[in-house]
This record gives C-alpha cells, structure tokens and sequence, in this order.
C-alpha cells in the first residue's frame, strides 16, 4: 500500500510517501533481512548490487546501484539500524538528479507473534523543486518500494527452504599473463559473440563509464538458448560485478562477479562467482515431472559453470597470447 503523506512547505519542497503491507513472519526475521543489504540484489529486483564502505555497531555506509523508471542509479547512504525498536534509517549522502535530497526509515511492527507490519517511509526534495523531477521520483519509489516489500513477503515465505534455493560457486583460471589484458577481455563483451562461441548475441550500452546494461543470447550444452538482461559495475581493472535483471525461468535471482587477483610466482587467477536463488514451482515445468530442486541445481551449476570457464578459457588464451 502507498500512501502520500506530503506536509512539504513553500520554501523546503520536501515530500513523503509511505509504503506497507502486512506478512506473514516474525517481526524480527522481517528486520533481519532488512538488515542485511549485502543480500539485498538476491532477494530485491531494483538492487544490482550493494558495496559496504564503512561498518560499525548499529551504523554503515553503504554505495547502492539500482534500477529506477527503468535507468541505473547509486547513490552513497548512512544508514542507523536500531534492532531494539526494529527500524532502519536511511540518509543519502550522494544523490543523483533528479533527486536532490532522499532518506527514511524501514519500520517493523509486530502484530503477532507470526505477523508483522513493514512500513517504508521517505522524504525527498526533487533538484531545483522541478514538478517533473518530484513526478519521476515519486513514480520511481512506487515501483521499487512495492517490490522492495514483495521481495521481503517472498524471502519470509521461503523459510528454511532459502538455503536449499540460495547458492554460491566459484570457477578459477590461472593465467599466465597480464590481468589488465585479462580485464579488457571481460570487460569488452561487446565483441563477445565474436570471441566466444557460446554467445549467440549480445548488445551493450555503456552512457556512464563503468556501468554497463547488456542483453545477450547465450547457448547452453544441450544446445538451448538463453535471453538474458543484465547490469554491470566495472571496479578499477580487478572486478566486474553483475546482476542479470532477466533471468532464465529456473531462477528468481542470478548475481555474479569476475575478480582478477595477482598469483603467487607470477601471473594472476581469474574466477568468476556465481549466487542464484532457485524458483521452485518452476523446476517441473522447465526440467519435467519428478524432478526436484537439487537437479535444478546441478543443472544450473552445470550450465553457468560451463559457460563461464568457457569464457575463462578463452581471457586466458587472449592475455597469454598478448604477452607471447
């Protein structure tokens, strides 16, 4: 549910809104995920992915990028987490036109002892009180705050069954080369389809430097093809991190990250990680009758595994060559 409640004077322009809705959980497992935003990219559709850049007892500052209206933003925030009182506030330090100012608070308040009430709180200033920029914000806040707390409805819903759906896996390359060539051979996907033969297509758009919004048809083993959406931050020459804003039907969530290390006696070692949260009703339907979440997760290890130590495969045979 949101609700408007704007009290903003002439001279401020400041505006509020709050967004609830009521689930089906303990008040403090609802907190707890609140409370986490290092899983917020799994669990939350608008987040592409959360850096902590300080952390302390009850503080933290966070950098986020995320979706908004349908183009990639971050922002740097504070945020105060009070787990007495089951409230989380936010201030953002760094905006983004066309916000100009951004903070709040997540409340949980329980009803009983297996109900809880989430509220999303905001006030915000648009850049130069612009009518069109408050329209942009407020329509961006609808769209994530709504499914922000979906997202939560859907974590608590899952229960002990997250940690059978959630995993992680690494895949690492040692090469014989140097990382830079290494970083523009992951980092140049646009010329993937021509470097690597499991990309049938892909297009990529790169406004801002270091962010990357890209579409690509990828062919798995058993010869199918994949359409996937994805978003990429690009850290320095050492790491690129992503979250596919498409998914395959088999999965609710897909991040990842290709990291580029220095190796003892020289060279470096390249791995590519993986974190997928597996969609449960959707395992029969996509891999057949009888089939159970442990297939579709060796199916989708399988299939990401294969591709990405492909792709690895070939960023070690581009570096080395660079430096033969």
């Amino acid at each position: 549910m949101s609700v408007d409640v704007s009290t903003p004077s002439a001279a401020s322009q400041e505006h509020r809104t709050l967004h609830s809705t009521t689930i089906e959980a303990p008040a403090e497992v609802v907190y707890d995920i609140i409370a986490d935003v290092s899983r917020w990219p799994q669990f939350f559709a608008p987040n592409v992915h959360v850096e902590r850049l300080e952390h302390g007892a009850g503080s933290e500052r966070i950098h986020i990028w995320a979706t908004a209206n349908g183009e990639v933003k971050h922002w740097i925030s504070r945020r105060e987490l009070d787990r007495v009182n089951l409230s989380v506030a936010f201030r953002q330090e760094v905006s983004q036109p066309p916000v100009a100012s951004m903070g709040g608070k997540w409340v949980v308040t329980p009803i009983s002892a297996t109900v809880s009430l989430l509220e999303l709180y905001h006030d915000f200033s648009a850049v130069d009180g612009s009518a069109q920029g408050e329209e942009w914000i407020r329509a961006a806040l609808d769209r994530n705050s709504a499914a922000e707390l979906e997202g939560v409805k859907r974590i608590t819903e899952l229960a002990g069954d997250l940690d059978e759906l959630l995993f992680t896996f690494d895949d690492t390359v040692h090469v014989d080369g140097a990382g830079k060539d290494v970083f523009d051979f992951l980092d140049r996907a646009d010329l993937w389809p021509e470097r690597l033969p499991h990309v049938a297509r892909l297009d990529l758009t790169e406004d801002t430097p270091g962010l990357q919004v890209m579409a690509m048809d990828t062919r798995t083993a058993d010869g199918s093809v994949h359409t996937t959406e994805s978003v990429r931050v690009v850290f320095g020459e050492d790491r690129i991190v992503y979250k596919q804003t498409t998914v395959p039907a088999l999965m609710t969530a897909h991040t990842g990250s290709w990291t580029i290390v220095p190796a003892d006696g020289g060279g470096v070692d390249v791995t590519s990680r993986h974190t997928v949260i597996i969609k449960a009703t959707a395992v029969e339907k996509v891999l057949g009758e009888g089939k159970t979440v442990a297939d579709a997760r060796a199916y989708i290890h399988r299939a990401l595994s294969t591709n990405s130590t492909n792709t690895l495969k070939h960023a070690r045979a581009y570096a080395e060559n660079r430096r033969g």
